[in-house]
């Protein structure tokens, strides 16, 4: 007998439908909150019926109960299979197309910030992201919702050794630019032409040292307020912004 396929709960009307979309056969079924009556949720209906996935409308009550009272479901939950990207990066890097455009996370924990980096990743078209295995996150729920379907699209690679990944992405002429607020040149002083892949620390604590010293250049972002730093989602999309925009 074969082993039953691994399956989890997604939530939230943007990674619901994101999966409906870009996998369809990987939704098991859909319980919707029968007290909405919404555009949204009329679309919803229509796309499950349109991918034949069973949707059942239920009570409130039960939502909270499949994802917990405080999880903000917006009404909607989807038992799906996990999506299966590829976990290989030296596989990405063989199929790349042009310059690569990579992104490294050292140290980021909130789910929220990994989300809306994904979610940027996703629109700049960055082939993978790359974090540590130990202090980060992973893929969970509210990654998904926060995403908005690029999880679902774009590689996380988690990986032992993040010094260790840096010299092999060297190795295959890719440049690695730390963004700190150390760096002698300003994003824009960068060429990010060629490939490339950018490392963004936690707000917290930042890039570690042994990280930072395995980089090829420190870039900041240059600010003319009060603050100090931005959110590190804030900082990545920026990276993003600035390659691209130099590329097109």
């Amino acid at each position: 007998m074969s082993e039953k396929s691994p399956e989890k709960l997604i939530y939230g009307f943007h990674a619901v439908l994101a999966r409906l979309r870009h996998d369809p056969a990987g939704v098991i079924d859909i319980y919707l909150d029968l007290t909405r009556r919404d555009a949204r949720a009329r679309d919803l209906v229509a796309q499950a019926k349109a991918c034949q996935v069973n949707l059942a409308q239920v009570e409130p009550a039960r939502l909270a109960r499949l994802v917990g009272k405080e999880i903000k479901h917006q009404g909607v939950v989807a038992r799906v299979k996990p999506v299966k990207l590829s976990q290989s990066l030296d596989d990405i890097l063989e199929n790349i197309q042009g310059a690569p455009l990579l992104l490294i996370l050292d140290g980021v924990t909130d789910p929220h910030n990994l989300g809306a980096i994904l979610r940027s990743a996703d629109a700049f078209g960055v082939h993978a992201v790359i974090a540590p295995k130990d202090n980060a996150v992973g893929i969970n729920a509210t990654v998904e919702k926060v995403a908005s379907g690029a999880a679902e699209t774009v590689p996380y690679i988690m990986v032992t050794n993040l010094a260790r990944t840096i010299d092999d992405l060297k190795e295959h002429n890719i440049w690695v630019i730390a963004a700190d607020m150390d760096g002698e040149q300003t994003l824009s002083g960068i060429d990010a032409k060629a490939g490339i892949a950018w490392v963004l620390g936690s707000e917290g604590e930042g890039i570690r040292r042994l990280v930072k010293k395995s980089c090829d250049q420190v870039a900041r972002i240059p600010l003319g307020g009060t603050v100090e730093s931005l959110n590190v989602s804030v900082s990545a999309a920026l990276c993003l912004y600035e390659t691209v925009r130099q590329r097109s």
